[in-house]
């Protein structure tokens, strides 16, 4: 059973516990962002992008009607035309990497991705992401020239993330936020690729990927029809780990303690913030076999998930528009439900808004207390100037075969603390960051395999 941030919020010290009063359980703003997403905007944005044709990345570049580079450009003018609305608040530019010699891009060929930073009020360089795709394709991925359309596949993650800038827009962050709309994924991951190169290159502390790749089907090919669920995909052991971190690993645990892992479940706890919806954590990195643009991102060491509708219908999907022997195939604007579309942009949109506006991830979490009967947790302040709005910390727990944090205890604006009589043999723990205003960070488990980062 999965615990609402409210009731975690609850789970609180003893009487005698003389710790700072905990802050509130949660921001009743982010109720007020759970339904702000419109579908009726999320429709139009699909309808335009469906109107270009096709997005194959291998498709017209020059066009200002048809092919990937005008819904390119659109996706710029459209943040463009959001920054407007809010007094210039981001800065929109293009990401670009040449691609060839591939065996989907023989090239040299411009892989043109675009992203909008909204900049953070206080640690700037602390960044949270969602990001939708550009690009579409038919039954040949090496078909650039057929109609495309791709209105669920992914023109409804990408129009959610335009969507969520929107609305997270009318709001300022400590954090910063990026809005990304990246090219090349059906070819190779290329746009994420480039993208997370660039966050590596500038320094970017990443504290979140949340990558949108189909968010509008709500009838799946199984006969299910369910608006009320969203899938998030998270891989397990991080794929950057060194040699001694994973004998550490196998001392300790943290297979199941990943930081995209910890991720999928703030995603999954927020998710209350959201009128009749839940999240499915799955524990792997994509569908099986399958790939989408969170994976560059693990690979360059940052934290990320996949969200997704829970249930597909791949007559939808990667298909030639056509009728055969009575059934539709091909991926166009009828087979995308926009209120479901909404439900998930919602979703992104708390979990951007609570990890932005709490402060950054305890860094170096340690833990200790073999062959005792009580458990010691430490880790490390930021700077005053990083987290103006820190309240304190809460320690975590839960049995080992638990899906979801189960029990926590707010204990104050302090760096160390040990749980009496809690066994560190029969559970595992982490540490979250609390704001003042009750939102709090993901949160971090100890050691390397959970780690977050650094400030």
């Amino acid at each position: 059973m999965r615990a609402s941030p409210l009731a975690l919020g609850l789970l609180l010290a003893t009487p005698a516990f003389a710790a700072d009063a905990p802050p509130p359980a949660g921001n009743p703003v982010l109720y007020d962002i759970g339904t702000a997403p419109s579908a009726a905007r999320i429709e139009a944005d699909v309808r335009k992008l469906v109107s270009f044709g096709t997005r194959h990345t291998l498709s017209d570049q020059k066009s200002d009607t048809r092919g990937i580079g005008a819904a390119t450009r659109w996706i710029h003018d459209e943040f463009e035309r959001i920054s407007k609305s809010c007094a210039g608040c981001l800065e929109v530019r293009y990401v670009k990497g040449v691609v060839q010699g591939e065996p989907r891009i023989p090239g040299p060929l411009d892989v043109i991705s675009v992203i909008a930073i909204q900049r953070g009020t206080s640690d700037p360089n602390r960044y949270v992401m969602m990001s939708g795709d550009i690009d579409s394709r038919v039954t040949d991925v090496m078909n650039g020239t057929s109609d495309a359309p791709g209105a669920n596949d992914n023109a409804s993650g990408m129009a959610g993330t335009l969507e969520a800038a929107r609305v997270l827009t009318k709001y300022k962050f400590p954090a910063s936020i990026v809005y990304g709309a990246l090219s090349g994924e059906e070819q190779g991951l290329y746009g994420g690729k480039f993208v997370a190169a660039e966050a590596k290159k500038q320094g970017w502390r990443l504290e979140a990927e949340l990558n949108n790749d189909m968010i509008g089907n709500s009838s799946g090919i199984n006969g299910v029809v369910d608006n009320t669920t969203a899938r998030v995909f998270s891989e397990g052991t991080r794929i950057v780990e060194t040699a001694d971190e994973a004998k550490q690993r196998r001392f300790e645990g943290g297979e199941l303690d990943s930081p995209s892992r910890n991720l999928g479940r703030y995603i999954d706890r927020m998710a209350d913030y959201v009128p009749n919806l839940d999240v499915m954590m799955v524990y792997r990195l994509d569908r099986f076999g399958r790939g989408g643009h969170h994976r560059p991102f693990n690979e360059a060491g940052f934290p990320g998930v996949r969200v997704m509708e829970t249930n597909e219908n791949y007559d939808r999907q990667h298909q030639d528009v056509r009728v055969e022997n009575g059934k539709a195939y091909g991926d166009v604007v009828a087979g995308v439900d926009f209120g479901y579309a909404a439900k998930l942009t919602a979703l992104d949109a708390v979990s951007l808004a609570g990890m932005a506006w709490a402060p950054p991830p305890p860094a170096g979490v340690k833990i200790e207390g073999a062959v005792t009967a009580d458990t010691k947790l430490s880790w490390t302040r930021p700077e005053a100037k990083q987290a103006p709005n820190l309240a304190g910390y809460r320690i975590y727990w839960r049995l080992t075969t638990d899906p979801q944090w189960t029990h926590s205890r707010y204990v104050g604006d302090v760096t160390t603390f040990t749980l009496k009589n809690v066994v560190i043999d029969n559970y595992f723990f982490g540490v979250a960051a609390v704001a003042k205003d009750g939102t709090e960070s993901p949160v971090v488990f100890p050691g390397a395999a959970g780690s977050f980062g650094g400030y």
